[in-house]
């Protein structure tokens, strides 16, 4: 017998053993099933579950679970990913606290101490995996590291190299002035700041007391400025294109131009052009052919190409030296209050300077376009479809990227240089030493380039690397490409991308079929989760405290496609009591002697009530596999919840009762080799949403030769019986009616109130003589006459009862004497003009343009839901008073 209680703690950690152990999440190279592969996101390895891991691990492993069940070959591709400059960070802070930097190491040194720290602490997030249920092939885990992954790395650098898709060149990246590298856009956080906008007066060359005004929120940068740029078509500047401007401090002469990048209706209409320290002005430069002027060092501190007075400064200290020296010159015009986002490293906390620097770079343009045509021709689709817009907006403006980063751990740019500079891009030393000699005539001693590639790069081969690429391997050739990408919207051009792009320059074709994009998990009040707002929700303490299945069903619940998930810990609460609901089920099934019976035949059940739920069954699980297949995790929850919770415990055991207490043996055996039959399928439908429990439940309710998660999914073709769900829905409906009546009314729980029905067709009334005794216990009922006469319904009615129409027939259920008829409606009256109010205040504020402005957008969406459930509930409220007749 179950216990009692079910208890997640001592269930979980069981069974994931038992999986992993046993070889059951495994893919099988040689199977004869269908493969299906997923490609696992590498997380970092530096990183602890999130909440954002947890939905969208929780939803690759529903997949993973239902394709396994579903008769195919699946393999979830697991791994993680070395993270450089975050793994970097970590192990550099070790050193800090034992006063040692990388560099009183050495590189060699300190590569070895990474990996020592990999070994000890770099399991962290895999092991909570585990947690979450996450069911990859274990097995076959890779590292972005590995050998094999970084035979791969060096393969596909020297292979676009000799293409002419990699090449090394100066130009604009995102300079970390802290940690000495250029870092991804990703790696770049946008802050919001309060500043000030500097309007600066430059005087036009050979035009007495004439000024062109400028607009900056950098001052300091006019330091190296090389053109003011106006709009073509802007006619307050049309006769100065083509002159020159005196710069300021610099004594410079610099061009105006005329260019579209200058906005007429923005500050003065003339923007000044600082082409190495902003990515809009390096275009603009680039357009009109403008030196490259880099006044900053790796510090970001003024160097040799700025007036000697201005070397050597901090570059906020210069900005406050070039504002006096405008204010001295006169040439202030004002300052202005200004608020504008600026770029901060994510993890150095200091703000970004775009600098000019040597550093390699990808042709991306050139790879982008098979990848653009790819999705333009349905080869790979997103889901939701809208997420390839933001696809194409990338990637139809792509920019060179740049590969290089100025760090140690990572993947070490395969490129050696001779001693004039001429590099040697080769797989390996040797080969490099001999591509020297073959240049030089001679050997010469080669320096390695001491950068590394960005992190983004060896993860854009995750696809085809893991799978041992550029060996031909079998898995190589059973799971490429894959079916699905799980991820969320954030690395649609990080990373989505550019495995798109790498995938069908090496491979051939496109690394997935179809990419899943999920949303942002939010607080309650759709807020971003962060730190500073105090609103993180750990999953691993809602784990502990409700069990995995609860947050893996809920996080499934919530996943809406184009909606952000709006987590509340009463949500995985009221899924953790949807388990117990399962838990207490099972174990009244036990009690009723309900054990499977070999050989049970579903489609062979007389008795109304099995058929009946038979086929509700059957209905359940094709709506569950075909939300599945579709991504859609909230209809598959909700279908298989609805159906567990109304259709099985409320309905079908409460139904069952009286079969079970009866004398009819051969009723009662149906009845309970129906309900162990019924209870088994439910355990394999939600099986890939609560694996745990159902896999428990699966173990105790009878003995089993096999584990849950490698049975096969129900295909319960040919069980549907139109006229047991006609007939049992229709007791459903007016029981509900019902309840529902008895609930707005206030009908006291323990008093039996009557229903007189009038207007029942034949088959109804048949349904109703059939099943009376269900329709009054269940409803609370003193008596129920289906056919009562027409003058008992007309007093009934005159006196005061509540009204309901089923279908063609009309019920009364008489309350004088059973409630206070005008203190109820005085009730509902007065309800209903309260939620009129509430609407009114709510549609006050969506009618405020300045509130809809201002408002953050789940704001004003809390405020539309609001509206909306408040609608309802009056809708619900009226129907009830006109229920009240008579008197």
């Amino acid at each position: 017998m179950l216990d009692k209680t079910y208890r997640p703690a001592e269930v979980e950690p069981k069974h994931y053993e038992q999986w992993e152990n046993s070889g059951a999440f495994a893919a099988r190279t040689d199977s004869d099933r269908p493969p299906y592969t997923i490609m696992m996101p590498p997380p970092n390895v530096t990183g602890s579950l999130h909440m954002g891991h947890a939905l969208t691990f929780t939803l690759q492993d529903v997949l993973i679970r239902y394709r396994r069940m579903s008769g195919h070959d699946a393999l979830w591709q697991p791994g993680t990913d070395h993270a450089g400059i975050a793994t970097q960070m970590v192990v550099e802070r070790q050193l800090e606290a034992e006063k040692v930097t990388r560099h009183d190491l050495g590189r060699d040194a300190f590569i070895k101490r990474v990996w020592e720290w990999k070994a000890e602490s770099g399991g962290t997030i895999t092991r909570q995996l585990r947690r979450l249920g996450a069911s990859p092939d274990w097995a076959k885990e890779r590292f972005t590291m590995d050998e094999g992954l970084s035979t791969a790395v060096r393969k596909v650098f020297v292979t676009l190299h000799r293409q002419g898709l990699i090449y090394r060149a100066k130009r604009l990246v995102n300079w970390d002035p802290k940690l000495h590298t250029a870092i991804s856009d990703l790696e770049v956080e946008q802050r919001e700041v309060k500043g000030h906008m500097w309007h600066f007066r430059y005087p036009v060359e050979g035009l007495d007391d004439t000024f062109i005004t400028v607009a900056t929120t950098r001052p300091e940068t006019m330091l190296g400025d090389s053109a003011v740029a106006v709009h073509p078509e802007d006619e307050r500047y049309a006769a100065l294109v083509g002159k020159m401007v005196r710069l300021p401090i610099c004594n410079r002469l610099i061009p105006i131009v005329a260019d579209e990048y200058s906005d007429p209706a923005k500050g003065t209409g003339a923007v000044k052009i600082t082409p190495a320290h902003d990515f809009n002005d390096f275009q603009v430069g680039a357009r009109h052919d403008l030196p490259l002027i880099n006044i900053f060092d790796r510090d970001a501190r003024t160097n040799d190409d700025v007036p000697e007075g201005y070397r050597g400064l901090d570059r906020y200290e210069a900005r406050k030296k070039v504002v006096a020296e405008f204010e001295a010159l006169e040439l202030l015009d004002k300052i202005e209050p200004h608020t504008h986002m600026v770029p901060y490293g994510d993890r150095s906390g200091v703000v970004i300077e775009p600098w000019l620097t040597d550093q390699w770079f990808v042709d991306a343009a050139t790879l982008a376009k098979p990848a653009i045509e790819a999705v333009e021709t349905g080869k790979t689709r997103f889901v939701p479809k809208h997420w390839e817009n933001t696809y194409f907006e990338w990637m139809r403006n792509i920019q060179p990227w740049c590969i290089s980063r100025q760090i140690w751990w990572g993947h070490q740019v395969p490129a050696w240089y001779g001693p004039d500079g001429t590099f040697f891009v080769e797989e390996d030393e040797a080969a490099a030493i001999a591509a020297a000699a073959a240049h030089y005539g001679h050997a010469v001693e080669l320096v390695r380039d001491s950068d590394v590639l960005d992190t983004w790069f060896s993860s854009a081969l995750w696809p085809f690397s893991t799978l041992g690429w550029p060996e031909q391997t079998p898995e190589l050739g059973r799971y490429y490409p894959g079916d699905v990408l799980v991820t969320g919207f954030d690395i649609i051009f990080f990373w989505v991308a550019r495995m798109m792009m790498m995938g069908i320059h090496f491979m051939g074709d496109v690394p997935f079929k179809d990419i899943y994009i999920h949303a942002l998990v939010r607080d309650e009040k759709g807020q971003k989760m962060s730190k500073s707002k105090g609103n993180i929700i750990d999953p691993l303490d809602l784990i502990e405290k409700y069990g995995c299945d609860a947050l893996r069903f809920t996080l499934a619940a919530l996943a809406a496609q184009g909606r952000d998930v709006k987590l509340a810990e009463g949500r995985v609460e009221g899924y953790r009591n949807f388990a117990t609901k399962l838990w207490n089920a099972a174990r009244f099934c036990q009690m009723n002697e309900c054990r499977p019976v070999a050989g049970f035949d579903p489609g062979t059940v007389k008795e109304t009530v099995n058929r009946w739920i038979i086929a509700k069954t059957a209905e359940v699980a094709d709506k569950v596999g075909a939300s599945i297949e579709s991504y859609r995790y909230d209809a598959a929850a909700l279908g298989a919840y609805q159906f567990v919770w109304g259709s099985f415990c409320d309905w079908y055991l409460e139904f069952a009762k009286p079969i079970f207490t009866g004398t009819d043996e051969a009723s009662k055996a149906e009845t309970r080799a129906t309900a162990a039959w019924v209870l088994d399928q439910i355990l394999h439908i939600l099986h890939p949403l609560m694996p745990f429990i159902t896999e428990e439940l699966w173990q105790q309710t009878a003995e089993r030769s096999d584990t849950l998660m490698l049975r096969s999914w129900p295909k319960l073709d040919g069980l549907h019986a139109a006229a047991a769900e006609d007939e049992m829905d229709w007791v459903v409906r007016v029981i509900s009616a019902v309840r529902a009546v008895r609930s707005e009314m206030n009908v006291p729980p323990a008093t039996q109130v009557d229903l007189l029905g009038s207007g029942l067709t034949d088959r109804s009334l048949a349904w109703a003589r059939t099943h009376g005794d269900l329709i009054t216990r269940l409803g609370r009922l003193a008596a129920f006459d289906a056919q009562a006469p027409g003058e008992r319904v007309a007093q009934a009615s005159s006196h005061g009862a509540a009204q309901m129409v089923v279908d063609e027939a009309t019920l009364v259920m008489p309350l004088a004497g059973v409630i206070d008829l005008d203190k109820e409606r005085a009730r509902l009256d007065k309800e209903i003009a309260r939620l009129e109010g509430e609407i009114a205040k709510v549609d006050k504020k969506l009618g405020n343009a300045d509130f809809v402005a201002k408002a953050r957008p789940e704001v004003v969406e809390e405020q539309h839901e609001r509206r909306t459930e408040w609608s309802a509930s009056i809708a619900k409220l009226r129907e009830a008073l006109e229920r009240l007749s008579g008197a």
